[in-house]
């Protein structure tokens, strides 16, 4: 496993520890805005690294069907 990929899976681990955070009745209004804060910073680097692979993907897609041709 690459290191992107474990930090992609940790990345999603810690938010989804964070909606677990979140979905505590007793949660005070100051430490679920702090961890909805995190979560969302958290899914949103994630997302970055879909969608630089998503990148990654099709130039290298582009590339063999132009060796192909």
């Amino acid at each position: 496993m690459s290191n992107t990929t474990k930090v992609f899976e940790t990345k999603l681990s810690q938010a989804k520890e964070l909606l677990n955070t979140l979905m505590n009745p007793e949660i005070t209004l100051e430490a679920s805005m702090k961890a909805y804060k995190e979560g969302m910073e958290l899914l949103k680097e994630a997302q970055t690294m879909l969608d630089h692979a998503k990148m990654e993907y099709e130039t290298i897609k582009e590339r063999i069907a132009t060796t192909q041709q």
